[in-house]
C-alpha cells in the first residue's frame, strides 16, 4: 500500500483553508491544519507527522509569519517543500522566501496549489545524494 503524503497546511482564513485541504485532499494528500506560525514550527519540530510539504500563508496570526516557517522548516530539512500563499506580499517573496519555493498569488484556482506540491515533491524525489 502507497504511503499517502501529508501536507502541513498554516492558513488563519478558514474559507481559504477549506479550498486549500480540499484541493489536496482531491489530489491525494492527507492534510494536517493549523492556524498560526508558532503551533506549524512545533508540529514541524516535533516530527510527529513526517510531513513531506509545508503549504503556508503569508500573513499568520501570531508572532511567527509563513516567511518564519518556511524558514524553519528548512532548518529541519534544507530541501523541505515549500509553497506560500499570499494577497498582498508577494514583492517581498525574493528576499524572504526561501530557495526553491512556489508562490501562489491569491487568489488562485484550487489545482494550483495540487500543482505547487506536485511539482516540489516530484523535485525532491529527483535529487541525489547531499547538497
Amino acid at each position: 500500500m502507497l504511503e499517502v503524503p501529508s501536507v502541513l497546511v498554516v492558513e488563519d482564513d478558514e474559507a481559504i483553508e477549506l479550498i486549500v485541504e480540499e484541493a489536496l485532499t482531491e489530489g491525494g494528500f492527507q492534510i494536517v491544519s493549523v492556524k498560526t506560525g508558532e503551533e506549524a514550527v512545533t508540529i514541524l519540530k516535533n516530527g510527529l507527522t513526517a510531513h513531506r510539504a509545508l503549504v503556508t500563508d503569508v500573513n499568520l496570526l501570531g508572532r511567527l509569519d509563513g516567511w518564519e516557517v518556511a524558514k524553519a522548516a528548512r532548518e529541519i530539512d534544507p530541501h523541505f517543500p515549500v509553497v506560500y500563499m499570499t494577497g498582498g506580499a508577494a514583492d517581498k517573496w525574493p528576499v524572504l522566501g526561501v530557495p526553491n519555493s512556489i508562490l501562489l498569488q491569491k487568489p488562485f484556482a484550487p489545482a494550483q496549489v495540487v500543482s505547487a506540491v506536485s511539482q516540489l515533491l516530484n523535485a525532491g524525489s529527483q535529487q541525489t545524494g547531499p547538497a
